[in-house]
């Protein structure tokens, strides 16, 4: 599988947590129960990643790789899904989960974050 390095990448960010929803077939890597990775598959079982953008970088994403597609069953304005074996660069998968990371945890209280990051 590409990407496989998905797993420890998420897991290394303070504060992670990962579960399986078997009513989604879909591993979650999550901070504080809310998702910033999802790994699953499209209506058809085809592998994908979906990862929440900034909206206006996301559209830039989708709008250079034919691979990236907008949000697989999540809101199409913040999500965007990527084919596994498509042709996304890795160093732009990273820098996806990054964003996606970042927006969650600055979601957050500033208490909650704090505690997140002082781990």
């Amino acid at each position: 599988m590409r990407y496989e390095w998905i797993d420890e990448y998420c897991l290394d960010k303070k504060g992670v947590e990962k579960d399986f929803k078997e009513e989604w077939n879909a591993t979650r890597y999550m901070v504080r129960g809310k998702i910033f990775v999802m790994l699953g598959g499209d209506k058809e079982g085809t592998p994908i990643i979906t990862i929440k953008c900034d909206p206006s970088f996301g559209r830039f994403l989708r709008d250079e790789y034919e691979d990236i597609i907008p949000g697989y069953h999540m809101n199409k304005e913040h999500w965007n899904s990527i084919y596994i074996g498509g042709k996304v660069p890795d160093e732009v998968i990273k820098q996806m989960t990054d964003m996606s990371y970042s927006l969650i945890l600055n979601s957050l209280s500033k208490k909650i974050q704090k505690e997140i990051l002082e781990r």
